[in-house]
């Protein structure tokens, strides 16, 4: 088959069970349809109520092409070139379309966006949200109808836009600001550090430095030689001798 696209290949399909011998297979080739669905088309289980549509008519196929495939159902029709260049639709970018049911969400949306990703330009925020720049800067400002009552939601929770959308606008605002940074030879921002507590805790001076002391570990013990330990025996006999005379001189 050639580049070209057929219209309508449903009753297409239609059209060529009733009025062709085509094979099944050819034509759900032609039409880009299952096998069985071609079946089902001419058992009338499928396509009930479309009306057939002539291709020779429109111009797709040619006579001598459906009767090459009647011949030969091995054979593999091919579409007939177009004689009118048809210019490819290009479709103009614009502010997202957003549903009604969802344009009361948009504020809410749009000071999320400020509040996560304050990189991101207001036409960046237009193409996520479907809204205006008047809309932007009246919720900057502070002086948005709505203002008290706004609370920030993330645009991708509320449908408004997709995570896919969200971190390409993302990574966008990021190399913008990357070649900004290079332009002015600025040095890349370090990343934060944690303060003492003298500095977050109010009231709380300059604390003295504490040491921490590991405790040592125990010596292990050594083994007693026979020496000591007869001593430490004979200690303990007269420990022992020792209060038992003193219990007989009690009892006397």
């Amino acid at each position: 088959m050639s580049d070209r696209k057929l219209l309508m290949p449903k009753a297409t399909a239609v059209w060529l069970v009733e009025n062709t011998s085509l094979s099944f297979e050819q034509i759900a080739e032609l039409c880009g349809l299952h096998v069985l669905e071609v079946k089902g088309i001419a058992d009338g289980d499928v396509a009930q109520g479309i009306k057939g549509m002539d291709p020779i008519s429109t111009g797709q196929l040619t006579r001598e092409e459906i009767a090459r495939g009647e011949e030969d159902h091995a054979y593999h029709l091919r579409l007939a070139a177009s004689k009118i260049d048809i210019p490819e639709v290009k479709s103009k970018k614009g502010p997202r379309y957003t549903p009604v049911s969802r344009r009361q969400d948009r504020p809410n949306a749009v000071l999320w966006l400020m509040r996560n990703h304050p990189e991101l330009k207001d036409s960046q925020i237009m193409r996520l949200v479907g809204t205006t720049k008047p809309t932007i800067a009246a919720i900057r400002d502070r002086t948005h109808w709505n203002s008290p009552n706004l609370q920030p939601q993330d645009p991708v929770t509320l449908g408004l836009c997709s995570q896919i959308d969200l971190d390409s606008e993302v990574k966008k605002a990021a190399r913008r600001m990357e070649r900004e940074r290079k332009e002015l030879g600025r040095a890349p921002e370090k990343a934060g550090t944690l303060l003492p507590t003298s500095q977050t805790i109010p009231g709380l001076g300059p604390q003295p430095d504490v040491q921490i002391v590991v405790p040592k570990q125990e010596e292990e013990k050594r083994e007693e030689t026979a020496a000591e330990e007869e001593a430490r025996v004979f200690a303990k006999l007269r420990e022992m001798g020792a209060g038992t005379k003193a219990d007989n001189e009690s009892e006397e």
